[in-house]
């Protein structure tokens, strides 16, 4: 997949104006590339269209037209973009009560490691968490983690071919199996792979 460059990011000022509709946009593909796992664990499956949101919204944010700063934002949200052998996504650990997550975030550490996804008929493939940075400690683990899962030919086969494809999380405090995501959430995330 072909990553982001300062010539294809929009200036600030074509930026403000294409937002709203861009922002409308982006907001339903990401509908279509969210899988929740359970009640407390969605992942947020990147691609080229929910980076170049990131960033964009980044710069807007920070008001950054500089070179070195704007390839900075580039150099961090780029590796997001899945390459056609794998999948990517932004894992988010969802407690509303302060107190409840604080006391989960603790007794879910290696919760990162044990997510994995699997075409039907192809041996599971578990997530490559935090290739930046560890987001856990000796005592928690962060409530958002980068995950990539590389995927054998076989199964990209398999799921080219309409196999259903599965995720979940094996982690002895929290376990949940999905057999198959929704037929236009995997639609978008096998667009994804070569």
């Amino acid at each position: 997949m072909p990553h982001l460059t300062r010539n294809t990011l929009w200036s600030l000022e074509e930026y403000a104006e294409r937002r709203p509709t861009f922002r409308q946009e982006v907001m339903a593909h990401k509908r279509r590339r969210a899988v929740h796992l359970g009640p407390n664990v969605t992942l947020l499956f990147e691609d080229e269209i929910t980076v170049r949101y990131q960033i964009q919204e980044m710069l807007r944010i920070e008001r950054t037209f500089e070179a070195a700063g704007i390839q900075d934002e580039l150099d961090v949200y780029n590796p997001l973009i899945p390459d056609g052998s794998n999948l990517k996504a932004t894992m988010l650990i969802e407690y509303p009560d302060p107190e409840e997550r604080a006391a989960q975030l603790q007794v879910l550490r290696g919760i990162e490691r044990a997510v994995w996804l699997q075409a039907e008929g192809c041996p599971p493939s578990f997530a490559i968490a935090d290739e930046d940075l560890d987001r856990e400690n000796n005592t928690k683990t962060s409530s958002v983690h980068f995950l990539r899962f590389e995927l054998s030919e076989a199964a990209i086969t398999a799921l080219k071919n309409g196999a259903p494809l599965g995720m979940g999380i094996d982690h002895p405090a929290y376990t949940v199996a999905l057999e198959e995501i929704a037929p236009e959430t995997q639609f978008a995330l096998v667009s994804d792979l070569h």
